[in-house]
């Protein structure tokens, strides 16, 4: 008889430093209980993740893989070669949910080439949590990731994506390196039409979240503290 396809499990992680089991069903904890196999963007991170989750699982017997913009694409078919051989495997993301906007997609392809079966696994998403929240367009709207650093591209960027929430009635969404959050709050109160709609989600699923829409011109007045706090913007024009 063939040897099963061991499956690739998904595997949320929290959104900052709260208890797994606040935001986590329980099913995540027992797949983690169950899985000693793992592929991670930071091992520290991943390691201290799982001992939360499940306290009292060994650390030693666990295999780590590391997928990060280091990682040697060539590298990825072996982070895989547990599956062939029968055995689960599980991805995390550093934060949220892997394979969203995450370089956890890359092994998820690959998986479904391997006829791999893949298993997604409850948790939270910043970015559909904000849209959530936001008030809205959650039926039309796209991720962009990061906008661009330099001043003058970074203020073109911000009015392309207006004018495209604009042309096809839809919301906008982006992302920044923590500690430039305020300087992109106060670019975006400069550049959008005072009318467009901005949502700003910061520390989602914390006990410090702050969730707030309003129009642009608005948020000059009332400017509020982002420094080094992960943060979804989302911009809609109507």
């Amino acid at each position: 008889m063939n040897q099963a396809t061991g499956k690739l499990y998904l595997i949320p992680t929290t959104l900052g430093d709260n208890a797994p089991l606040e935001v986590l069903p329980i099913s995540v904890k027992k797949i983690v209980e169950q899985i000693n196999t793992y592929i991670v963007e930071n091992e520290k991170t991943a390691r201290r993740f799982i001992k939360k989750i499940s306290s009292g699982k060994s650390q030693s017997s666990l295999q780590i893989f590391h997928l990060n913009k280091f990682t040697n694409p060539l590298e990825l078919p072996e982070f895989l070669n547990p599956c062939q051989n029968g055995i689960d495997v599980g991805l995390m993301s550093e934060a949220g949910c892997p394979g969203v906007a995450d370089p956890g997609a890359d092994i998820v392809k690959l998986a479904h080439k391997q006829n791999i079966k893949v298993v997604p696994l409850v948790g939270p998403s910043s970015i559909l949590m904000a849209i959530m929240s936001s008030g809205l367009n959650g039926q039309n709207f796209s991720f962009n990731g990061y906008l661009p650093i330099d001043k003058e591209e970074r203020k073109r960027e911000i009015k392309r994506l207006e004018r495209l929430s604009y042309e096809n009635n839809q919301s906008q969404i982006f992302i920044e390196t923590p500690y430039r959050n305020n300087k992109l709050l106060e670019d975006l109160s400069n550049s959008l039409g005072s009318n467009t709609s901005l949502c700003v989600a910061c520390d989602i699923s914390l006990t410090s979240e702050y969730i707030k829409t309003q129009e642009a011109h608005l948020w000059k007045k009332n400017m509020v503290d982002l420094h080094k706090r992960p943060t979804i913007f989302i911009i809609h024009k109507a």
